[in-house]
């Protein structure tokens, strides 16, 4: 336990890829519920915990693998009302992501309000889509903790999901950076003592990067052609993922929001 957080941990690899996701439960709350492919270390932290109700920052499956689990043990579950109809049904997205997070099963969940109560704080619920277009992270006022699923993960992204959303990621950090808190809590980081500071240097990160892919590209530069020079180095997962998981969706999202073309697509957005 970390300031006064506990915090559930499962390690997932294949080949030359490793992934860590955490859940984590305070005041009365479990906070995403891990993934079902490592149910063998999920589901003994969760039958260990007191809590009394499931916040889940969104609905992507290393976030809510194990919560037809936690339903039926009788807990409510709370969740952006975006992905809930989606999250009703049979899990539906690639085979590599099974492989690593397993198959979700379906699961109910509630609407989650803009505030929560827990057994002794007011918490916000903040609006961070980018990652996901239902994401959500949560401020529990009294202790000044922020929750941020997937809003951080690392300071420096070099790839991403075909879905997300850069500048729609920037506007979510500036978002949450408007209120007040101190240490933040990354599903896939864990606990960052300097909260504020991470996030901020993620955002500056991000700001600097596609200040870069808007001249280059000004400059006459194809995606691909920025790519090369943006992101020279190229990683495991995008070869894995059949490209799901690529820098060029960085360099795509920066591009085509300036044109005014929708970015962030999602299941969701499909049903």
């Amino acid at each position: 336990m970390k300031k006064g957080v506990h915090s559930g941990n499962g390690k997932s690899a294949f080949q030359n890829i490793r992934l860590n996701v955490h859940c984590f439960v305070v005041d009365g709350i479990l906070i995403d519920t891990g993934a079902q492919s490592l149910a063998k270390e999920f589901r003994p932290f969760i039958e260990r915990q007191d809590f009394d109700q499931v916040l889940i920052t969104h609905y992507h499956e290393d976030h809510t693998g194990c919560a037809a689990y936690v339903q039926g043990i009788g807990k409510p579950i709370f969740m952006n009302e975006l992905s809930i109809p989606y999250c009703r049904t049979k899990a539906d997205y690639p085979l590599y992501r099974k492989m690593f997070w397993g198959k979700r099963r379906p699961f109910a969940a509630e609407p989650i309000g803009e505030t929560i109560t827990s057994r002794t704080a007011v918490w916000d619920v903040i609006d961070t889509p980018g990652h996901a277009k239902d994401h959500k992270a949560f401020l529990n006022r009294e202790t000044g903790q922020l929750f941020t699923g997937d809003l951080y993960c690392q300071e420096r992204t070099k790839v991403v999901l075909q879905e997300e959303s850069i500048p729609t990621l920037i506007d979510s950090l500036k978002r949450v950076l408007t209120f007040d808190f101190d240490d933040v809590f990354c599903c896939h980081a864990g606990l960052l003592e300097d909260g504020k500071g991470a996030l901020r240097r993620k955002l500056d990160y991000l700001l600097h990067l596609q200040d870069k892919i808007l001249k280059l590209h000004d400059e006459g530069n194809t995606v691909n052609e920025i790519n090369d020079v943006l992101f020279p180095k190229k990683y495991p997962i995008t070869r894995f993922s059949s490209g799901e998981w690529d820098s060029l969706h960085i360099v795509n999202s920066v591009i085509n929001e300036r044109a005014g073309v929708t970015t962030n697509r999602t299941k969701l957005e499909e049903r």
